[in-house]
């Protein structure tokens, strides 16, 4: 049934129609009036300019403190349940971008006791150990180590611990029903947990000692949470924390989100070569069953994932991308073809950031927030 999607931080199903979430989440589009605001800064990142961070929630308060010469801080994050996929890393380069743009702090939440609330498979020793191995896909990204700190919830609870109780203190369980739609199963954890996800948003004002503007890049599926930290900061004395959200990225299988529970269609960055190009080659990609036919009357590059990875993340050129587009309409480029110009660059891409993951390892306690 059209428009019948879900969209929550722990299920994204069904064929996501971004400017109902809109209008769903009460968020504000990032429209041609905010990109020229932000072209000021620098040069703009592919994935605003092609709408893919499309969303926010007051980064128009944040540019004008930045104008008056107050500094921001960057506030992300991962459930970490497994290893880290392609679809993880698309905010995270942005967030990348944005330290780089505004030379901002940036404070990374690894939440190991969400994915140990939630999943009832994983131990805390399992959501431990992804913590600190996906934290190494962080450092990996180039993220800057002066500015750059990494909680792990349940090894700084001493610090996150306070703010989630002030948080807690002002949040109801019918809040909580009414924006997760929690019931009479559902473990108290899970209910206590979102005051665990706010309390970053509020630790760069403990620190400071006065308040800090805090920017949040994430995926428009994390919104709710950050809706109930935005509804209890002022009455906590610290300013609402601002978003910015991107659409969810694309699976293999045509979907619209990359899901860890679905291994043959999910590209991790631990994925060898070998594996990720296998992948690649049965990638969801609409065309024609035949190459005469394809010839004939075109591809679809609007449903097929192999151009849609081109498009998130792997074809940093506006023309490069829009070509490939046209002679994919036009039947001048074959499936065949443009799988192998993806699976070049993906492997180029792994290969890379893996060896720089494995050099992560000796760096790792230069990036993790001490208590």
């Amino acid at each position: 049934m059209e428009g019948d999607f879900t969209v929550t931080p722990w299920e994204v199903s069904g064929q996501i129609d971004y400017d109902e979430l809109i209008q769903r989440f009460g968020t504000k589009r990032i429209d041609e009036d905010m990109l020229s605001r932000l072209s000021r800064y620098g040069p703009l990142h592919p994935l605003l300019r092609r709408g893919i961070m499309y969303s926010h929630r007051d980064l128009d308060w944040i540019l004008d403190m930045k104008d008056k010469g107050v500094d921001f801080v960057l506030y992300t994050g991962r459930g970490p349940s497994g290893h880290t996929h392609l679809g993880h890393l698309m905010p995270w380069v942005f967030t990348k971008w944005m330290q780089d743009t505004f030379d901002a702090e940036l404070y990374f939440q690894m939440t190991d006791d969400e994915k140990f609330l939630f999943n009832d498979n994983l131990t805390m020793a399992d959501t431990l150990k992804a913590a600190y191995e996906n934290a190494l896909d962080v450092i990996a990204l180039g993220f800057d180590p002066r500015k750059t700190k990494i909680l792990v919830d349940t090894k700084n609870i001493r610090s996150l611990y306070p703010l989630a109780l002030k948080v807690s203190k002002k949040v109801t369980f019918s809040t909580t029903r009414a924006v997760f739609g929690f019931d009479n199963a559902t473990n108290i954890g899970e209910i206590f947990y979102t005051s665990m996800q706010s309390a970053p948003a509020f630790l760069p004002s403990e620190l400071k000692g006065e308040n800090v503007p805090v920017l949040i890049p994430c995926g428009i599926d994390q919104d709710p949470h950050f809706r109930v930290t935005r509804d209890v900061a002022e009455s906590l004395g610290y300013y609402k924390p601002a978003l910015i959200h991107s659409k969810m990225f694309p699976g293999l299988t045509g979907s619209d989100k990359m899901s860890s529970s679905q291994t043959e269609t999910t590209i991790f960055t631990t994925d060898p070569s070998k594996v990720a190009r296998k992948k690649i080659a049965n990638a969801f990609t609409g065309g024609a069953v035949s190459a005469e036919e394809q010839k004939k009357t075109g591809g679809k590059p609007e449903v097929c994932s192999v151009y849609k990875y081109q498009y998130f993340l792997f074809e940093e050129d506006d023309k490069g991308v829009d070509d490939l587009a046209d002679r994919c309409r036009k039947g001048e480029i074959l499936c065949g073809e443009c799988k192998k110009r993806l699976s070049d660059r993906l492997v180029h891409f792994l290969e890379a950031h893996q060896k720089r993951r494995e050099e992560a390892r000796a760096r790792l306690d230069e990036f993790l927030y001490k208590d």
